[in-house]
């Protein structure tokens, strides 16, 4: 039984992700992961490390590493083919022109050897988006545009003479150079303080909305998907396990793993607590996330949720959060003992 129906095609999709599994050659990572983002639309992906949402972003992206093997469909607008069964000419045409990802760490994204402005002039070259004679001028107006000061010095620097946010900045305007349908971002501010964290998300939200492009937000901050996605995707164990209007699902998760994630996050403490004193410790999730491709059978939650029974060693069907069965990946769960508005019991996982 696949926990995640496929929906049906949906023309204002930007991308249709259906189905999407990926494996080595002896062990699944990804499972039956299904999803959509419309144009214009904000999504986050959260959950915690080793959930397999970074590895999602690279399988859409085409981007997965030697002895992955990854099935289902992944369907860009404008492309009549499966992106997952496109060749690496035809994914080189459409990755940084119609879908675009911004990695978590600029250091690794930037080539440390190259000046700043060749390498976004270089994006836009290769996709034959500005003429060679004007590639000076639109590289300073880009690096305009995401708020760097000085972008002429900017251009001539090595991405070593800039700041952790400057560098970021950069990477987000390689990713907006060529106006992509879709935009990736990869734990874009894991790195940065509050203040140029700030900037940054302000900048991609207004670089997507200017574009009017789809945006997958990945991140561990819940505080961020609040503020900045409309909808919000919960993976585990390489599966989506809730999906739903952000402010739906954390006001009312449906999930047990989502109701351990929210009660763990401090999103509806005062922001003058969060700054010390005295206060009881937040509540933690039993257990650690086991390795990838070791989770368990039936419910992938279910060794580390206080609530499981025998039924959960069963995979569980796609729920609309009416508690009826569904077949609109978007919004829905998949748990056999769902949260309501009783506090969890005590104890570890059964």
């Amino acid at each position: 039984m696949s926990a995640q129906p496929v929906p049906a095609t949906a023309p204002e999709q930007v991308l249709e992700v259906r189905g999407l599994s990926v494996r080595t050659r002896s062990t699944g990572l990804l499972h039956e992961v299904t999803f959509g983002i419309g144009r214009g639309e904000r999504v986050g992906l959260i959950g915690e490390s080793g959930s397999g949402k970074s590895l999602t972003a690279l399988a859409v992206m085409g981007l997965l590493g030697e002895g992955l093997r990854a099935s289902g469909e992944v369907r860009l607008a404008g492309h009549d083919r499966n992106l997952l069964t496109a060749g690496e000419r035809r994914l080189s045409r459409i990755r940084g022109n119609d879908m675009a990802m911004v990695f978590q760490e600029p250091m690794t994204a930037l080539n440390p050897t190259m000046r700043v402005g060749r390498q976004v002039a270089e994006a836009m070259l290769l996709h034959g988006t500005v003429q060679r004679g004007r590639t000076r001028q639109a590289v300073v107006e880009l690096l305009d545009q995401v708020g760097l000061p000085d972008p002429a010095h900017v251009a001539r620097a090595y991405p070593h003479q800039l700041s952790g946010g400057q560098r970021q900045r950069v990477v987000t305007a390689i990713a907006l150079a060529n106006d992509p349908m879709l935009l990736i971002c990869d734990e874009p501010t894991t790195a940065l303080d509050v203040t140029v964290q700030a900037l940054v998300l302000d900048l991609i939200v207004r670089g997507v909305a200017e574009r009017d492009s789809a945006l997958l937000f990945i991140t561990h901050d819940l505080g961020v998907v609040a503020s900045v996605c409309e909808r919000v995707l919960v993976m585990y164990g390489g599966r989506i396990v809730e999906a739903g209007p952000v402010a739906e699902v954390f006001t009312r998760p449906r999930h047990r793993y989502t109701q351990g994630l929210l009660a763990a996050s401090d999103l509806d403490r005062p922001p003058d607590r969060r700054a010390g004193g005295g206060r009881s410790p937040l509540p933690t999730i039993p257990g650690n996330v086991p390795p990838a491709g070791r989770f368990p059978d039936g419910c992938v939650f279910r060794t580390r949720c206080a609530h499981a029974t025998a039924a959960c060693e069963q995979l569980p069907p796609w729920t609309g959060r009416d508690g009826a069965p569904t077949d609109d990946p978007a919004r829905g769960y998949a748990c056999f003992h769902p949260a309501g508005d009783e506090e969890p019991p005590a104890g570890g996982a059964t």
